[in-house]
């Protein structure tokens, strides 16, 4: 079940940021496993915002969470991660077809993201999604902040790129 996120659900998406982050260390991107999660503060703003979602198991605990920001017009998804003991049922995809309906419902033309180019479960993933790359000069300012962002953060040490979903 996807619903909004709640303030005692944050520890535990926490949690679920690490195990999924774990998944890296298997396509040679430990740093990325070992990047540091964030902390409940920054998702409180999301939660406290209306733009964060979880999905729970039948004991209602978070095994994903999708957080999201309004970035150049669009929705914008800063973050989605599924617990890996919870991957490939379409949890992910439900989660981001919730945003889509947000963003719908908010006159929003798309849904972006930023994402390594060559990791499976990153843009090979949003591309059956119905993302596509956006081309560099097509990047919008707040995209290409965020971008500058992520490199200050050594992320570009692989290839990363900029996607976007009409809607």
């Amino acid at each position: 079940m996807i619903r909004l996120a709640r303030p005692d659900d944050l520890p535990a998406l926490i949690d679920v940021e690490r195990a999924a982050g774990e998944l890296f260390r298997d396509v040679g991107m430990a740093a990325i496993a070992d990047d540091d999660p964030g902390s409940v503060a920054a998702l409180a703003a999301y939660q406290a915002g209306g733009r964060a979602w979880v999905s729970v198991d039948a004991d209602g605990r978070p095994v994903a969470y999708l957080v999201a920001e309004v970035v150049d017009g669009c929705a914008h998804i800063e973050q989605v991660s599924v617990r890996p003991s919870h991957a490939r049922r379409g949890i992910g995809s439900a989660l981001i077809d919730t945003l889509a309906e947000w963003a719908r419902a908010r006159g929003l033309p798309a849904l972006t993201l930023t994402t390594f180019e060559t990791v499976p479960w990153n843009a090979p993933y949003y591309e059956r999604l119905r993302f596509r790359v956006v081309p560099e000069a097509e990047i919008g300012a707040g995209l290409r902040s965020i971008r500058r962002a992520e490199a200050a953060r050594g992320l570009d040490a692989w290839p990363r790129v900029a996607m976007i979903r009409p809607l």
